[in-house]
């Protein structure tokens, strides 16, 4: 399932049947936004309005906007594993890094 996005920003939406509504967060930053709608369309048109409101926020008071993720991920696996990885970038001429990220984005 693809998660609603805009503006480089993703959602996380939960299904609140005590409020008759959808509820959502925008994911991946440390700052808490909230947005609500009845359906669909009124959850999407909110989320895009957080997210605009967020980054209006931020311009006003000169805070820089979380982005979701860096594109750095550090891992820690087990050395023997570590080794493999890198056998096997190295027999694809690739660094661990490309070889890395073509492999999870092929499980993806």
């Amino acid at each position: 399932m693809k998660p609603m996005q805009y503006k480089g920003y993703s959602a996380r939406i939960e299904y609140s049947d005590d409020d008759g509504c959808f509820i959502g967060h925008i994911a991946g930053i440390r700052d808490i936004v909230g947005f609500h709608g009845e359906s669909v369309e009124e959850l999407r048109e909110a989320f895009h309005e957080a997210v605009l409101d967020y980054l209006e926020a931020c311009a006003a008071t000169n805070k820089q906007p979380q982005k979701p993720f860096s594109g750095k991920l550090s891992l820690r696996i087990q050395p023997e594993l570590h080794a493999q990885i890198a056998t096997q970038a190295e027999l694809a001429d690739k660094s661990i890094n490309q070889w890395v990220s073509e492999r999870l984005s092929a499980a993806l």
